[in-house]
């Protein structure tokens, strides 16, 4: 038995500890103890069963990107990674530090086409929302799949490929938030990041996992690798040599692509990290001595929202620090923006 293996054997009793109370809590809300607030705005909630890494931000993008020209959208999220607290509306005003890394990006894709807010409570959230702005039709919710307070209209859950729900445990024994059965919530279930080319015998397979309802949509989506994107004045010129900086939950698939195309040296921090002054000036001496020239640093556009802050006040916009813009493709996509269109 692998290390891993007797650390998760170990953890189980308190993983299903875990699990029963969190499975305790949502027959609650499904029964009607708990209560349940619906507004009468469409709310649809894109979230996962595992803790981060699934690529929900790109998938909120790209719903709110398809509908953002016939509806007046929104969009409501925790802004995990803020120094602040409770509702905040964001701004071009807005930091880091205020609403959190994947709000500044949502504002920085969207700008003012859409309302973008921030709240730990999401019930809250869309209720100081639309009394701003009462006129918003549609409202996504990222990352409230367990958010069960209120109510939405289309639950759309998301599963990497490569780490599904099906193969993990719940917390702390893995990754999990709630048992797997948490998956049968969903209206649209999205296998992320998966392969350019998946035979029908691997989608087959992974349908049967899932083993999803008839009610139930079932579709994959594949990463879409674009520019790479100054962060500041320089612009990006082909080299041999990367030096990559991550603070997301899962950057592998990013270093496999790179490493298709450059050396790569791969500098990985944790999820939303905060860089300090101190780690800038790390990562700089790396890049100083890795090798002498045709190099360049990338990091990714969430990590961007942090990092421009840092390197502005350090005065190193010169440096030539760049971004790896991304988007998904969702196969199906017809049927999917129909699950939503019939209730809107």
């Amino acid at each position: 038995m692998s290390k891993l293996w007797f650390i998760r054997f170990v953890l189980l009793p308190f993983s299903w500890i875990y699990g029963i109370v969190l499975t305790v809590r949502n027959l609650c809300f499904d029964i009607g103890i708990f209560k349940v607030t619906k507004f009468n705005v469409t709310i649809v909630a894109i979230g996962n069963l595992t803790v981060g890494g699934t690529g929900k931000t790109p998938h909120v993008k790209w719903f709110v990107n398809h509908f953002k020209k016939e509806k007046q959208c929104a969009i409501v999220l925790r802004g995990y990674g803020r120094k602040t607290k409770g509702f905040h509306l964001v701004q071009a005003s807005s930091s880091h530090a205020d609403v959190g890394d994947e709000a500044l990006l949502y504002f920085n894709h969207f700008g003012e086409q859409i309302k973008i807010a921030v709240c730990e409570d999401r019930v809250e959230g869309v209720r100081q929302l639309l009394a701003l702005f009462p006129n918003i039709e549609l409202i996504f919710l990222d990352d409230a799949y367990q958010h069960r307070k209120i109510h939405r209209d289309v639950n759309i859950l998301l599963t990497d490929f490569y780490r599904p729900f099906w193969k993990d445990f719940v917390l702390p024994a893995g990754r999990l938030r709630e048992f797997r059965l948490g998956k049968n919530r969903a209206d649209i279930i999205i296998v992320t990041k998966s392969p350019q080319e998946i035979s029908n015998e691997e989608r087959i397979k992974i349908v049967r996992k899932i083993n999803a309802s008839n009610q139930q949509l079932v579709t994959f989506s594949k990463v879409n690798y674009g520019e790479i994107i100054p962060l500041f004045s320089e612009e990006w010129k082909e080299v041999n040599h990367v030096l990559l900086v991550t603070g997301i939950a899962y950057p592998k698939p990013l270093e496999v692509y790179l490493s298709q195309k450059y050396t790569v040296k791969s500098l990985t921090f944790s999820d939303h990290y905060d860089f300090t002054t101190t780690d800038i000036q790390q990562i700089h001496d790396i890049f100083d001595t890795f090798v002498k020239e045709d190099k360049a640093i990338i990091t990714t556009e969430k990590d961007r929202m942090r990092l421009k802050e840092k390197l502005a006040s350090l005065e190193l916009t010169h440096t030539p620090w760049f971004y790896q813009s991304i988007s998904v493709v969702i196969e199906d996509e017809k049927t999917c923006l129909e699950r939503i269109e019939n209730i809107c």
